[in-house]
């Protein structure tokens, strides 16, 4: 399953180290991160990030990003040989990747660059071994063919122009994933994914997601997808317990035909032209429910069959006095306004 964190502490540009609270800093549940927005920043300190990071698991990184009117030169990767987490995002161009084959540690690796030159980049044998990859390509297409050789990875988030898209099926221990700006790429090799939990589609654009057949996933967002109009088969998701829906201009309506027994937190935010959200009967287990910046008529809406389970509510129009005067409504009907958790 995929980790969640307290929080994320960022160590930026350090002169010094504190190992003791670091340490700590892992052990209360977090993750950190060293980064290094320009060279001028590395000093000696590498080599005392390199004996933190064979000294700490891999929820330890490194980070380099920025670097603004230079190229990252990824030979400064062989001062930490034994990096486990490592990512090069918010970089707008890098040299000598293929450095990235002399790390022997690599757990994670989250790559950003914003004028990527090696399409092949993911054809680095040491990155087979990777558990959770992180990819962004601009520029040019990134070969995802690679992707079949890669037996370990639980975790991927890949983006941009993108050529084998098909590959990821090949995944088999892969739980979540993130397609990120993708347009039009059939998903049909989502399908062969039978330990996917956690899907994510965010930006780029597409009508529908109709080639996911029923599944076992647990997690779906859909976020800002242009030309998404059509969530008729969200009961394919049987299993699904939380289903985000954000800024779908185009989607009208969202119905839920036959029982979804698991769902348990349904939020859609920013749907402007969504006026049905139907059957809301067959959400037996549906604990949380936010509805905002949505054309759906609260009087309508809250008349029909809703679950037993609700117990937090938030409907908003972004107008103040209609907000406050439903608010009341929901209150006295015993709902709790939704919590941020």
């Amino acid at each position: 399953m995929r980790k969640q964190w307290k929080r994320r502490i960022l160590i930026d540009n350090p002169v010094a180290l504190d190992p003791v609270q670091i340490k700590q800093d892992l052990h209360d549940g977090n993750q950190v991160i060293v980064q290094f927005s320009h060279p001028d920043f590395y000093g000696s300190i590498l080599e005392g990030v390199d004996e933190l990071c064979a000294r700490l698991d891999e929820n330890f990184g490194v980070r380099f990003y920025g670097h603004y009117s230079l190229s990252f030169d990824a030979d400064t990767l062989l001062r930490i040989p034994h990096v486990k987490m490592l990512h090069l995002n918010s970089l707008t161009q890098a040299h000598n990747t293929d450095t990235l084959a002399t790390l022997e540690h690599l757990y994670s690796l989250h790559v950003g660059i914003y004028e990527l030159e090696n399409s092949d980049i993911l054809g680095i044998d040491s990155l087979r071994s990777l558990k959770e990859l992180t990819i962004i390509s601009e520029k040019k297409n990134l070969n995802l063919l690679y992707l079949k050789e890669f037996a370990h990875l639980e975790q991927l988030h890949v983006g941009g122009k993108v050529k084998n898209l098909d590959a990821v099926g090949h995944l088999e221990h892969l739980n979540y994933l993130a397609l990120h700006s993708i347009s039009k790429s059939p998903l049909h090799f989502i399908n062969q994914l039978q330990k996917l939990k956690h899907l994510r589609i965010l930006l780029g654009g597409r009508e529908h997601i109709q080639e996911i057949e029923e599944n076992e996933i647990d997690d779906l967002e859909i976020i800002r997808v242009r030309g998404f109009h059509d969530l008729s088969n969200i009961t394919k998701f049987k299993d699904l317990t939380r289903l985000v829906i954000e800024d779908q201009i185009q989607l009208q309506e969202i119905g839920f035909d036959r029982e979804m027994k698991a769902l348990e937190e349904l939020s859609i935010s920013n749907c402007k032209g969504l006026t049905s959200l139907l059957e809301m009967k067959h959400l037996p287990t549906l604990r949380r429910l936010r509805i905002f910046k949505t054309a759906i008529d609260f009087d309508s809406f809250i008349h029909q069959e809703l679950p037993n389970a609700l117990s937090e509510f938030e409907f908003a129009t972004s107008k103040s006095k209609v907000d406050r005067e439903i608010q009341e409504s929901l209150l006295k009907l015993g709902y709790q306004k939704w919590s941020i958790t």
